[in-house]
């Protein structure tokens, strides 16, 4: 199985997961929150996010959310002096995850209102979402130097 069909397929479990549970999207946290997204664009190459928030307003916590994300758009709200923050999808969560760390698969498996993402004998993440096991596994793996 290629990479991308792989990653294609971990999200269809995602999906799948909803729909037996009667969760739809707008129930299951769709993309990183701006915490998450800051603290990733440090950890992240850039391009892999694919989606953004930018400042609207002089207000405190005013953003708002963009689909899509690339050098040029960044660039462009950087010149206008607009706050611009990338953000990652769950899509694009798995997008970075390594399919295999020292002869170990990526998994992803739910039990009652948990999502567990990891790699067996390595590390598992749980969450009640998939976009926050995502990055708490990033975060490890990053921290064990294994990303």
């Amino acid at each position: 199985m290629l990479l991308g069909e792989y990653r294609l397929c971990l999200l269809k479990n995602i999906l799948d997961y909803g729909l037996q549970k009667n969760i739809t999207m707008a129930t299951i946290k769709p993309f990183t929150d701006l915490k998450q997204s800051k603290i990733l664009a440090e950890i992240l190459p850039l391009e892999s996010a694919d989606m953004c928030y930018w400042k609207r307003t002089w207000k405190e916590n005013d953003y708002a959310i963009n689909v899509g994300h690339s050098k040029d758009l960044q660039e462009g709200f950087e010149a206008k002096g607009i706050e611009y923050v990338p953000c990652w999808s769950v899509a694009a969560l798995l997008g970075v995850l390594p399919k295999i760390i020292n002869n170990e698969t990526l998994f992803i498996e739910t039990s009652a209102a948990l999502w567990h993402i990891g790699y067996r004998n390595i590390y598992t993440t749980r969450a009640d979402n998939p976009v926050d096991a995502c990055y708490e596994m990033i975060i490890r793996l990053h921290e064990l130097n294994l990303l």
